[in-house]
């Protein structure tokens, strides 16, 4: 798989834990517990490992789209 492919699938991950995040915060209810049996449940806990390695995989996107910019202002530039 491309990094376009896990790029997308880890941003798909990080909505749906600041969706779930956000539910948490504002009515105290966790929609991925309640869905995966509880927040110790083994497929809950997979899903929050699975959104925590989304959000260190999304923090090279930061310096990936860095690199993109400087090359695309070299070849502007040249």
């Amino acid at each position: 798989m491309n990094n376009s492919i896990w790029d997308k699938i880890c941003l798909t991950l990080l909505i749906i834990g600041g969706i779930n995040w956000g539910l948490v915060g504002i009515f105290e209810f966790d929609l991925v517990a309640w869905l995966l049996g509880g927040s110790a449940s083994v497929l809950s806990r997979a899903v929050y490992i699975l959104v925590a390695v989304s959000a260190v995989w999304c923090t090279t996107l930061l310096f990936r789209l860095d690199d993109h910019e400087d090359s695309h202002q070299i070849h502007s530039i040249g």
